[in-house]
């Protein structure tokens, strides 16, 4: 199978990449390190010549609506016309958990990116997924007041970025699914004890401190809104595991 992953050198992309080769799949990698601008849509054509399935895990570093509905609907577009263009069979989107029930902030372009594509030309599966081990890492020092960490008070599920990336070459493999069960991670953890875990582990400095966010968005980090529930799968790799591995200072 010709599987091309959009973000193939992102955090879980890069995964996806490996699992898929790992497995005998022809893999094209949708980046601008390959000659393709997802955000233009350039480079997009050849690149799906002879393609049987687009695994869309391309992200955007971004809390405004604004931004991430300008990213995932234009990203979302252009992927949808070049596959139908290209007569690629299968569209399958990387998407969020708590999406539809919190689109605010980034998660208004996961919203949207999920309606396009259950709209569009290209017979799809989206899998919603909630934060993978590293959001950890790439909150930390993201907002500070002087020496203090700032970081959002929110209940989080957190899963292996490695273990989403099989889970979506198992569904690439599998074909169209439509809504697929989504995928969290084996414990529920506060951010800020997170983030104080990694800073130990890398030698961080200065306290950290959890902010209630203010608005929907902010409750819905609170009270659980993000959270998968019951009848979600959930990956085998605990927080802690994770740690072990990073490297040290």
């Amino acid at each position: 199978m010709k599987i091309a992953v959009a973000g193939g050198t992102g955090t879980v992309g890069r995964h996806i990449v490996d699992a898929a080769r790992g497995r005998g799949h022809d893999v094209v990698v949708l980046a601008r390190s390959t000659g393709v601008d997802l955000t233009t849509g350039a480079g997009l054509a050849p690149a799906l010549a002879g393609v049987d399935v687009v695994v869309d895990a391309a992200s955007v570093g971004t809390q405004s609506a604004t931004v991430s509905r300008a990213f995932f609907g234009g990203v979302t577009a252009h992927l949808l016309a070049a596959s139908k263009a290209a007569g690629v069979g299968h569209h399958l989107a990387l998407s969020i958990v708590g999406s539809d029930r919190a689109p605010f902030g980034y998660y208004a372009g996961k919203a949207l990116q999920e309606q396009l594509v259950t709209a569009g030309p290209v017979p799809w599966t989206i899998l919603r997924a909630t934060q993978f081990h590293e959001f950890a890492q790439q909150i930390y020092g993201q907002v500070k007041l002087g020496p203090i960490n700032l970081v959002p008070r929110m209940l989080s599920q957190p899963v292996a970025a490695r273990e989403v990336a099989a889970r979506l070459v198992d569904l690439a493999e599998a074909g169209p699914s439509g809504h697929a069960t989504d995928l969290a991670g084996p414990e529920e953890l506060r951010m800020a004890d997170m983030v104080r875990a990694y800073a130990s582990a890398t030698g961080g400095r200065g306290p950290i401190v959890e902010v209630p966010l203010p608005g929907g968005f902010g409750k819905a980090l609170r009270d659980g809104t993000i959270l998968a529930g019951p009848a979600a799968d959930r990956g085998t790799q605990t927080f802690a595991e994770w740690i072990a591995q990073v490297p040290r200072r």
